[in-house]
């Protein structure tokens, strides 16, 4: 039965309307979004396909397009859409920590760079730069590596913040590999980091290791 068949209020869309985003699944939500099935399939039963395909929702929306195209019912409007809502996460991560902004939120900053590194295929070390209360100045990506790691030189990391005159930084990077737990070079790293940049007094407020669907907080974790 398409869902179209359904009874009033019991289809995805109808049950966003009536009890809000917050009340659907993941597969629900992946049919709003998708709109329609394919052939013998309605859009849910293709949401739900696709979320024991790939995994997650995250597997979903950082899958290739070639990966998405091989799946029945997802053409290339359908992966437009899903990369279209990608970007709109991003962007709206990115609104919050516009120049200017105070940071206040560490939530709100892991959120950030899951959004601003998740699906890099390559390791990028990313530096976010402050100012003495905390407002952010700018975020820049500063090294970039291969799968299994990037050359991360604290000489740059500090000239760069000197000329951005940041009182504060928070270092981020991803871990293509999915698994957010630091290594003992990211501990190692870390530590030079710290102790080169404690040199010109500038604080080291956080290193957030984004992984899969996860991150890791070097502050949270008693490690800063």
């Amino acid at each position: 039965m398409s869902i179209a068949q359904w009874p009033p209020g019991e289809g995805p869309r109808d049950k966003l309307l009536l009890r809000g985003s917050a009340a659907l699944s993941d597969a629900e939500l992946l049919a709003v979004l998708l709109g329609t099935g394919c052939r013998g399939c309605n859009v849910l039963e293709l949401a739900r396909a696709l979320l024991l395909r790939f995994g997650s929702l995250h597997g979903i929306m950082f899958a290739s397009r070639a990966e998405m195209q091989a799946e029945a019912g997802m053409g290339a409007a359908k992966f437009a859409l899903l990369q279209a809502a990608l970007e709109l996460a991003r962007r709206r991560a990115l609104e919050d920590l516009q120049r200017g902004a105070v940071l206040n939120s560490p939530e709100k900053t892991r959120h950030f760079f899951s959004c601003h590194l998740s699906d890099n295929s390559r390791e990028v070390f990313s530096c976010l730069f402050l100012d003495s209360q905390h407002a952010v100045i700018c975020c820049e990506n500063l090294f970039w590596g291969t799968l299994d790691g990037a050359a991360v030189y604290p000489r740059e990391v500090v000239s760069r913040a000197l000329q951005l005159q940041a009182a504060a930084v928070i270092f981020a990077h991803n871990h293509p590999s999915g698994v957010a737990e630091p290594s003992q070079a990211d501990r190692r790293i870390t530590e030079r980091l710290q102790a080169a940049l404690l040199l010109v007094d500038i604080r080291v407020l956080d290193h957030i290791i984004v992984g899969r669907g996860q991150q890791f907080s070097f502050a949270e974790r008693g490690l800063l």
